[in-house]
C-alpha cells in the first residue's frame, strides 16, 4: 500500500495566505491561523498539494497495518466557497458545542464554515482545544 498523499511540506504558510484573492477570506484565514497557533502552541505547516494548514502532528498505524503515517492534530483549508476545519475528534460526540456553534455544516471530523462571522468563535475555540491533542488512531 502506498503512503498518504497528504504530507507535511516546507511550503510558506504566509505566502499562501497572502495570495488568497478574496480579502475577507484572507482576513478570516489569518484569524484562524492565529487562533489555532495560540491554542495548539504549534507552528503552522502546509500539508500536501491541497494546502491544508496543519498544527501539531502525531504518528499512527491503521488497524492491522504495519506502515506508520503522520497527520496533524488540527488544521484548516481556505477553499473558494468555505473553510474546512479539520479536527481529530468525532464532532458528533460534542453536541453540547455544536448546538451553540452557529451556521455551519459538519462531517465526522470536519467543520465547513462559509465565514468566521457565521460562527461563535468562543465555541469554535473550545472545539479546537478539545481536538488539539487528540488522535484518530
Amino acid at each position: 500500500m502506498a503512503g498518504l498523499a497528504t504530507k507535511e511540506t516546507n511550503k510558506d504558510v504566509s505566502l499562501f495566505i497572502n495570495n488568497i484573492e478574496s480579502e475577507p477570506k484572507k482576513e478570516d484565514a489569518k484569524k484562524l491561523l492565529s487562533i489555532m497557533e495560540d491554542i495548539t502552541g504549534s507552528k503552522p505547516k502546509i500539508w500536501g498539494d491541497n494546502f491544508i494548514i496543519g498544527f501539531g502532528n502525531y504518528k499512527y498505524r491503521r488497524k492491522n497495518g504495519k506502515e506508520e503515517f503522520e497527520w496533524f492534530n488540527v488544521g484548516f483549508a481556505p477553499r473558494k466557497t468555505k473553510f474546512t476545519v479539520y479536527l481529530t475528534l468525532d464532532i458528533n460526540d460534542h453536541e453540547d458545542l455544536l448546538k451553540k456553534l452557529g451556521k455551519c455544516k459538519w462531517g465526522k471530523g470536519c467543520l465547513y464554515i462559509n465565514k468566521l462571522k457565521d460562527v461563535n468563535l468562543e465555541v469554535l475555540k473550545q472545539l479546537i482545544t478539545r481536538s488539539k491533542d487528540a488522535k484518530w488512531h
